[in-house]
């Protein structure tokens, strides 16, 4: 028997800011399985001007909002590197991405990456190439290791999946 697909308990989009690629993903829940929707980047070099991007990242973040519909965004936070100018241009681009959903009224969650590398791989140290393996085994996800921000981005809906039905491997 053929027909439509049940609807999903719930669409979860994760986000990978970037100041020059943002990765996106939007995962469906259905009881305790998740599976993919889609995923992909929001390529951000053509724009030269840095409120330009953050326009930019608001309007595609929307957009992609108003395709799919999520009930819940969760975002990387971004890390403490020495570079005060890149963590203070990141902080903007995830503050803008947040406000996307935040105006739409839509909850938001907010992981550090070692806690998202722990959710997928075990290891809060691990590589982006160990993350975007480990997401391949668990979903099935090919990934083109030019986009790892892609994957990132769904590691970030995946981690929030995990912490939200306490089904986190320790």
């Amino acid at each position: 028997m053929t027909g439509t697909p049940p609807k999903d308990d719930r669409v979860i989009m994760g986000i990978d800011p970037g100041t020059n690629i943002m990765g996106y993903a939007f995962i469906g829940v259905n009881g305790n399985r998740a599976h993919l929707i889609a995923m992909g980047v929001i390529d951000l070099r053509k724009c030269k001007d840095m409120y330009m991007k953050l326009g930019e990242i608001f309007n595609r973040v929307q957009g992609l909002i108003n395709s799919f519909l999520p009930d819940e965004l969760a975002i990387e936070a971004p890390f403490f590197g020495k570079n005060v100018q890149s963590m203070l241009k990141l902080g903007r681009a995830q503050g803008v991405a947040m406000a996307a959903a935040l105006c739409r009224g839509h909850k938001v969650f907010e992981y550090a990456p070692r806690r998202v590398k722990q959710a997928i791989t075990g290891n809060g140290g691990a590589a982006k190439e160990q993350v975007a393996s480990m997401l391949k085994s668990m979903l099935g996800v090919e990934y083109n290791p030019k986009r790892l921000d892609a994957t990132d981005g769904l590691a970030v809906a995946l981690c929030h999946y995990f912490e939200s039905t306490a089904l986190v491997p320790h």
